[in-house]
């Protein structure tokens, strides 16, 4: 089912052409340096083949809430996905919407010098200028209001984020926010998603912050729960 993502607008990259690639369920904000919708929607269609073939195939791979075994035979976007969600600790499917942010990214960067791909709020980038990172928590007092600030030396970068309040896609958490910073958006997703499976109230917020520290890969952790916050590691926050 289409959702329609009224927070795309609140994000302002006027110097970029946005558009949009809608695929079923893979739903896609792209901006680049020039018009790359078709490219884009050919990158989309690739790697969706690529993951229905093998789920066809391997349906636990599509269903397990648990880590899998690497497959040397898989796609590198199904391998990618095995291996971050091995490092979090999750099934691999929790990877999928930072994986595909990613791998149209880097499809995309052979004809852009910039790139910024959100996919339901999972985001790689690689930025020639600095830009900031809105964060939607919902419901909470701080949703839009702070925003990560991302460095063209800090990227390319993936800043993928979880809820447990807003949104489809499964959590076993309540947090409102669990945003994750990881040179791989593949595993900001899963670890963003293990974080917050359990954040489950404010006082939970330090122990997802701990967890989210011993993840491998993770560089920074942003947790919102009502109007508590916590930050680890290398964010940069800004007022929007």
């Amino acid at each position: 089912m289409y959702e329609k993502r009224n927070y795309r607008s609140l994000v302002r990259t006027d110097d970029l052409v946005n558009y949009e690639i809608i695929v079923r369920e893979t739903d896609l904000l792209i901006r680049t340096s020039n018009d790359l919708h078709e490219q884009a929607r050919e990158s989309v269609l690739k790697y969706r083949h690529q993951l229905e073939t093998y789920i066809a195939m391997n349906p636990e791979f599509g269903r397990s809430l648990l880590p899998l075994d690497d497959d040397p035979y898989a796609p590198e976007i199904v391998r990618e996905m095995i291996r971050t969600s091995r490092l979090a600790q999750v099934g691999p499917m929790a990877a999928v919407a930072g994986a595909m942010a990613e791998s149209v990214s880097r499809d995309l960067l052979r004809f852009s010098e910039e790139v910024i791909v959100e996919n339901g709020g999972d985001i790689y980038l690689a930025t020639l200028r600095e830009r900031i990172v809105g964060i939607y928590a919902g419901n909470s007092p701080l949703s839009l209001k702070i925003g990560l600030m991302v460095a063209p030396e800090d990227s390319p970068l993936g800043v993928c984020t979880s809820s447990g309040t807003v949104g489809h896609s499964l959590s076993f958490g309540k947090a409102d926010a669990v945003c994750v910073i990881s040179r791989s958006a593949a595993l900001a997703d899963a670890a963003a998603t293990a974080v917050g499976n359990m954040v489950k109230e404010k006082k939970d917020i330090e122990r997802g912050l701990e967890r989210g520290k011993e993840i491998e890969g993770v560089s920074g952790l942003l947790i919102i729960v009502g109007e508590k916050i916590g930050v680890w590691g290398d964010v940069k926050l800004t007022q929007l």
